[in-house]
């Protein structure tokens, strides 16, 4: 059988050229190959777990960037190629050719080894109990889960029931071994592994942890909650984004904050609102060359007086003064506070599943009143008024906005452009301007599922790439 190099990690194994477990080599020296201890320390290293897709982001309709010295300096490079390649929706981010590879794909593929190595070796491991080890494991089974949401929301098709049994899926590595196919199983094989090993879970994990990095039941729920929305079953959705605000139901009050640091905002792995913290790709965005430049139609949606406008955005002055005459807003959350954004499941995403729940169910009351319930804790109280609809078409239109307004720069909004680009409301044809080339995005183009990295398919030749 010939050897298959899916991954970063799995790559750094094979160049091992032994039969050593990865455990027994990480542990030589002070701890004991074998030890229960070992598996808590690799759980603890959030480098190995936290990251997750970038591109997605710089493909949405929630940046802009213009003609300018923006454009130019992202010219500058090719090491920035991804960034204008993911922007103006090419075949290829990451061509053969390139120095590049596609750390995004690496990252989720990365942790799903070191899940892997969790959840096959504790079983035998000394020096705990069996709670102990159901524990470890169901911590290892909800990043799996989350990496393969993650995959399949960046490089397979928006999930359709009557299409997912052929569609396909992404490569399914759940065993430690570099010696299987990756020949892609179907979108619905995928699917079921991740809701299996999510419930799989949740018994033996504690309702919450000291830090967001670590998996929780709440966790378990939220990412439950989350694949169920992209799966278009909005009841189960429902159902387990009840679940998760039966346990953490926190909102951070934006109306009672003037600026965002680390003394007035928290930090990510104590943020009450993230069921799981999961971080886009690349660390803090907010600088050159990749700082992301806001749409004019995502700051119209978000208005001026909403405090996600106010504490979240900057003028291109904060950025660089080589952007000021470009003008517009740019995000700047992440740099803000000193860390990478949260892409994970949070409360306000559990709260918006159940507003969509509703709309869809034409409940159209109690989706404005979840809406609302955000939203009272988005603006200050003199700004505040409360959104209503009389239809379900409105209610709906508005949980999809108050979405947008919420999760802007983190991922969610190019997932939601996927799903929703088969529904007639909000069906649209997107259109940039780049090096004065001007590309389009239709409904039905490829370009909303990217494809797999050439270099991995030069590798694993039984990889079927995407059109």
């Amino acid at each position: 059988m010939k050897f298959r190099y899916i991954a970063a990690a799995i790559l750094f194994s094979v160049s091992l050229a032994s039969c050593r477990k990865y455990v027994e080599i990480k542990t030589q020296g002070q701890l004991v190959p074998g030890d229960i201890n070992n598996y808590r320390l690799i759980l603890n290293n959030s480098n190995a777990f936290e990251v997750g897709p970038q591109i997605g982001d710089l493909s949405s309709d929630d940046v802009e960037i213009v003609n300018g010295s923006t454009q130019q300096s992202n010219q500058s490079s090719d090491f920035y190629r991804y960034w204008r390649a993911a922007y103006t929706w090419q075949t290829d981010i990451y061509p053969l050719g390139t120095y590049q590879t596609d750390n995004n794909w690496n990252a989720m593929y990365n942790s799903i080894a070191y899940a892997n190595t969790v959840i096959g070796e504790v079983p035998t491991s000394t020096g705990g109990s069996e709670k102990d080890k159901a524990a470890l494991i169901g911590e290892a089974l909800v990043h799996r889960a989350d990496a393969y949401l993650m995959l399949m929301n960046t490089y397979a098709k928006p999930y359709n029931a009557s299409t997912a049994g052929s569609d396909l899926g992404v490569p399914m590595v759940l065993v430690q071994t570099t010696q299987q196919s990756l020949v892609r199983p179907s979108s619905q094989t995928v699917y079921d592994q991740i809701i299996k090993d999510l419930k799989q879970a949740i018994p033996s994990l504690a309702p919450r942890q000291t830090f967001n990095t670590q998996p929780s039941k709440v966790s378990a729920y939220g990412e439950l909650a989350r694949c169920y929305l992209y799966m278009n079953n909005y009841a189960a959705a429902n159902t387990y984004a009840d679940s998760a605000l039966a346990i953490a139901n926190t909102l951070n009050d934006l109306g009672a904050i003037t600026v965002v640091n680390t003394t007035t905002y928290p930090i990510r792995r104590s943020d009450p609102e993230i069921l799981l913290s999961k971080v886009a790709y690349n660390g803090i965005s907010a600088f050159t060359t990749t700082a992301m430049r806001l749409s004019s139609d995502l700051l119209a949606l978000l208005g001026t007086k909403d405090q996600r406008y106010t504490l979240f955005t900057s003028d291109p002055s904060v950025i660089s003064t080589q952007y000021v005459a470009a003008g517009g807003r740019f995000f700047t959350r992440d740099r803000s506070i000193g860390e990478a954004r949260n892409i994970g499941p949070n409360v306000p995403e559990m709260m918006l599943i159940k507003a969509e729940y509703y709309a869809r169910t034409n409940d159209v009351a109690n989706a404005m009143l979840w809406v609302n319930r955000l939203r009272q804790k988005r603006f200050k109280p003199a700004d505040y008024t409360p959104l209503t609809a009389t239809t379900q078409a409105e209610a709906l239109s508005q949980v999809i906005d108050e979405r947008h307004r919420e999760f802007f720069c983190r991922m969610l909004r190019w997932w939601d452009q996927r799903r929703l680009k088969q529904d007639p409301a909000f069906q649209k044809t997107y259109t940039r301007t780049y090096a004065n080339v001007t590309y389009t995005l239709e409904p039905t183009s490829d370009r909303y599922v990217f494809r797999i990295p050439p270099y991995q398919i030069q590798l694993n030749p039984e990889i079927q790439q995407n059109p």
